[in-house]
């Protein structure tokens, strides 16, 4: 489909942002099932230590983005070229540009408050939603009704919102079901932005790799362990790769 390169054991397609979007705009809701994650930092610190169903499940990805500045900048660093698709750029595109009016959008996770806003800036597009319960990394059942769920909706895409792993084992499962058609997105928290509930950084903070500072000023409690104690494994996991790497 792409050239792809290796980065931290992963494989990522060469793909620009437009060239993701126009991918995604030749499909529709009849297409074989297909899904997209969109590693970061924390997912790769977190893929170090998963078991291997999660690392599968990114594995099999069909298409695997890098959504992160301070990723690309450190793959670089090895003279790896990871091409940058922001996840929260990427859905922005896909409400903006790629949508048309009467397609039908199925939601996995957020909040029906969110999803009401979604409705109100998209009124053109038919969008269905599914919130599954806490817990649904350990609930098969819940994870069963989701991929129904999805199945039944019928729809061109389908944005899976529930966190990471959780979604990409969910996209993973949804594709070893065979129901769902059309193509699926691994979101985390984008649809707060689509619809404001939380603001990116501005785009020269973005450009500096500065995002995350502004993520973490914004949310302290919820993101100072991602991204003050967890985060800077990567670093150590960068050095070890490229070692591993060297002609002996």
């Amino acid at each position: 489909m792409s050239a792809s390169v290796s980065f931290l054991d992963l494989r990522f397609d060469s793909l620009s942002l437009d060239a993701v979007a126009h991918w995604i705009g030749e499909r529709d809701s009849g297409s074989a099932f297909a899904y997209i994650v969109t590693p970061n930092v924390d997912h790769l610190v977190r893929l170090a230590k998963a078991p291997v169903d999660v690392r599968v499940a990114y594995r099999d990805a069909t298409l695997c983005v890098c959504d992160s500045r301070v990723l690309a900048r450190l793959a670089r660093t090895t003279g790896t070229d990871l091409t940058l698709v922001p996840g929260s750029d990427l859905s922005a595109v896909l409400f903006e540009t790629v949508l048309r009016p009467g397609d039908r959008v199925c939601l996995i996770g957020s909040t029906s408050n969110d999803t009401a806003q979604l409705r109100n800036v998209y009124p053109q597009l038919d969008i269905v939603q599914y919130v599954p319960p806490f817990g649904l990394r350990e609930d098969a059942a819940a994870r069963a009704r989701a991929i129904a769920f999805a199945a039944d909706a019928q729809a061109r895409v389908t944005l899976l919102a529930v966190g990471s792993p959780q979604q990409e084992l969910l996209a993973h499962e949804m594709r070893q079901d065979g129901r769902v058609r059309g193509t699926a997105l691994c979101i985390g928290a984008s649809v707060d932005f689509l619809v404001g509930t939380k603001k990116r950084a501005p785009r020269i903070v973005q450009k500096a790799g500065l995002e995350w500072a502004w993520r973490l000023a914004s949310e302290p409690r919820r993101l100072a362990r991602r991204y003050l104690v967890e985060g800077p494994a990567i670093f150590a996991m960068v050095w070890h790769w490229q070692r591993a790497r060297r002609p002996k």
